[in-house]
């Protein structure tokens, strides 16, 4: 059995980022060995999925201690979007990343951050090309309906959850994999670490390519508001909105294809129930940290409102934010929303009953959410 102790030392991991590391690698890898329904290409993916975070999250460290001056680099009021699955976060994160003034992690970036991104190349930089490469071979059959219901690509923003999911304080792999182990660990845990971490990674891409706001996003932030806030004490949220109904079918479907080439098997009533209250203890948090927060101001948004009038919501966001929104921003959402339909890559298509569910059964689930956000809904 791999131990997390030796793929971190394999990685060349040691000292207060390996300890911070341990504790989320060691549940990963003992829920991963007790994972009976991945194939064996599955359980190689997964370890090769670990990997990788190791090393990348490796190269981020590397640099820093290369370049010190790094950590000197400030990251002020980023504007962080909440919100559950497929109610608009990632549309709104490209919108207002439309903006040249705006910065947000790219997905090639983030995949291969070393060297540390350059303004002067990061519209040549052949690493972009080099990951749309990737997709181009790898999101085929099987998996080629994920581009249609999330996009992939080099120059699009990135979650946040590629980038805690280098410190093991992310819920990408429970996303992937399963792991019902993992993810407890994971609900429980103290992730001030990960956040530590992913302030590491804002500082590496913007040092040599600084831009004047970062925009955010990942539906994980609901579960560990406090952690967050501790190292983004300044931090804008933002949290758009939309009936969980449709939220369920829509992100059901989409674990199911992601699932679907490391899983000799998917029982979809099984997976509709896991997803419905995975779901919901993230707004179980977050629902219970605004109640004791409510100082803290949040921008609520309309899913309907943000694709019946996208400039409309990004003023909004601006506005939130203490931002300008001036005419160039303004006529970069527009060409982004022109460029970018819906159905760009083809529909996606789901139905709540495709995975034993029922509107009464998540209306009955996410009634405290209904009941805090109706007016949104």
């Amino acid at each position: 059995m791999i131990t997390a102790e030796h793929m971190l030392a394999e990685a060349g991991l040691g000292g207060d980022i390996a300890a911070g590391v341990l504790p989320g690698l060691t549940a990963a890898l003992a829920s991963l060995d007790a994972e009976t329904g991945l194939s064996t290409d599955g359980r190689n993916r997964a370890l090769a999925q670990f990997q990788d975070n190791l090393s990348r999250l490796a190269a981020i460290v590397a640099d820093r201690a290369a370049n010190p001056e790094i950590a000197d680099v400030k990251i002020e009021r980023p504007i962080v979007i909440l919100g559950l699955p497929r109610c608009g976060t990632s549309i709104l994160q490209a919108l207002v990343g439309a903006d040249p003034d705006v910065r947000t992690p790219l997905q090639w970036e983030v995949a291969a951050p070393s060297p540390p991104p350059e303004a002067a190349s990061f519209a040549t930089d052949p690493r972009a090309d080099g990951f749309d490469a990737y997709v181009a071979e790898n999101f085929t059959g099987a998996w080629a309906d994920v581009l249609k219901a999330h996009p992939i690509g080099a120059r699009i923003p990135q979650e946040c959850g590629m980038i805690l999911e280098t410190a093991f304080q992310g819920i990408n792999p429970t996303m992937l994999f399963r792991l019902p182990g993992y993810y407890d660990w994971y609900r429980k845990a103290d992730t001030r670490f990960g956040y530590q971490v992913h302030k590491m990674w804002l500082q590496h891409l913007s040092w040599k390519n600084p831009g004047k706001h970062w925009v955010l996003k990942v539906q994980e932030h609901a579960y560990h508001l406090p952690e967050l806030l501790s190292v983004y004490p300044d931090a804008v949220l933002v949290q758009p909105h939309r009936d969980p109904v449709t939220v369920m079918a829509s992100i059901s479907r989409l674990i199911e294809v992601i699932r679907c080439v490391s899983f000799t098997k998917i029982d979809r009533d099984e997976l509709g129930q896991e997803l419905l209250h995975l779901w919901h203890d993230g707004q179980v948090a977050s629902i219970a940290w605004r109640r004791a927060n409510p100082d803290v101001k949040v921008l609520d948004l309309r899913f309907r409102d943000i694709i019946s009038d996208p400039v409309e919501a990004v003023r909004q966001v601006y506005e939130h934010a203490g931002m300008d929104f001036n005419a160039q921003a303004a006529q970069a959402v527009s060409d982004w929303w022109a460029a970018n339909p819906s159905d760009k890559h083809g529909q996606h298509k789901y139905e709540l009953a495709d995975y034993g569910l029922t509107r009464e059964q998540v209306e009955s689930v996410y009634s405290d959410y209904i009941d805090a956000y109706r007016p949104y809904l």
